[in-house]
């Protein structure tokens, strides 16, 4: 059987060949899944696709029309795909539940340090051979407080890091994570969390009770010099009232590998023709905030767990097999 995958990153595509070797032919495109490039998948049973990917109920009835059967979203994520629709067409649908939390947990803590130790400023000075130092004093993590909003395996790998560092922890969920409360975390209101910390990560999913989750109210409550890391789901964040926050001179710094209306954008060049999203051409202008592209999670071993089980759900689906990966349990046909 043939499967085609949709936004498949150069860095990708061997990876993914080579996992599907000796059991499927793979077709592998570099363009994302949307309403116009939707009908090259007639004839595919099976795709794959990239958490960028629009599988709003256009996309999926048209893939439903050409005869697809299964998707396999390469991504925990899944706030683009309209289960709803997915399930009346009778469509099965996985995604990969969970892949290295640390892939992510580092790189917001990359996020967190090159805005505190202005390192983006720094590099960009020394190679036109400027050595000073104006500009460039950050602080010391140790003995300050990090908040983390959303304490799950990613949230408990960061709040890890921020131990190593000696910062006290607050912590914010659902539920409460013994590993971070082993750890020293003391689980606040979200109010005080957003007040007291001196950096403050994201890192729960986007549903519709987490939809701008920071929004103007909880950046008022933050403080000036605070650091604010995103490295979960644009959607967390009300771009709008960040830059207004911005504007007026507050926080230390921003780290954003994700923003709410990147798709279209992220994971493409945009270098020769621009943007005409006003808000992130904002965002990047100012010398305190990093933006980079939906990268957090691009670690060999990561992009290797995920495309590992992605192949997993494939066998799964040929097989009629059920596994936590699954979100729409459509059964294989014939």
């Amino acid at each position: 059987m043939e499967i085609l995958a949709f936004g498949v990153q150069s860095d990708e595509k061997p990876l993914i060949e080579r996992a599907f070797a000796g059991q499927h032919e793979v077709r592998c495109l570099d363009v994302f899944l949307n309403r116009d490039t939707a009908p090259i998948a007639a004839g595919y049973e099976i795709i794959s696709t990239s958490v960028n990917a629009d599988l709003g109920a256009r996309v999926l009835q048209t893939l439903a029309a050409g005869g697809t059967q299964m998707i396999a979203q390469r991504s925990t994520g899944f706030n683009n795909i309209d289960l709803d629709v997915a399930e009346r067409l009778a469509l099965r649908v996985a995604r990969v539940s969970s892949y290295s939390p640390y892939s992510v947990a580092e790189f917001a803590w990359t996020l967190a340090m090159a805005v505190n130790r202005r390192i983006i400023r720094a590099a960009s000075r020394t190679r036109d051979f400027d050595f000073r130092l104006d500009g460039l004093l950050g602080r010391d993590m140790h003995g300050r407080t990090a908040g983390v909003i959303g304490t799950g395996k990613i949230g408990e790998a960061f709040t890890r890091i921020a131990h190593g560092f000696g910062m006290k922890l607050l912590g914010w969920d659902v539920a409460e994570n013994p590993a971070c409360v082993g750890l020293g975390m003391t689980y606040v209101p979200r109010e005080q969390l957003l007040a007291e910390a001196d950096l403050i990560s994201l890192h729960v999913p986007l549903l519709p009770a987490t939809h701008h989750i920071i929004d103007a109210d909880a950046l008022a409550r933050m403080k000036d010099d605070a650091i604010l890391v995103n490295s979960s789901r644009g959607g967390l964040i009300d771009s709008t009232a960040l830059v207004a926050e911005l504007r007026a001179g507050r926080f230390l710094g921003v780290g954003l590998d994700v923003y709410e209306a990147e798709a279209g954008l992220f994971f493409l060049d945009k270098s020769l023709e621009g943007i005409d999203d006003d808000t992130l051409a904002r965002l990047v202008t100012f010398p305190n905030v990093i933006v980079t592209s939906h990268q957090a999670y691009y670690t060999e071993d990561a992009v290797g767990q995920i495309i590992d089980t992605t192949v997993r759900n494939v066998a799964d689906y040929l097989a009629g097999r059920r596994s936590e990966n699954v979100l729409v349990p459509a059964a294989p046909k014939g």
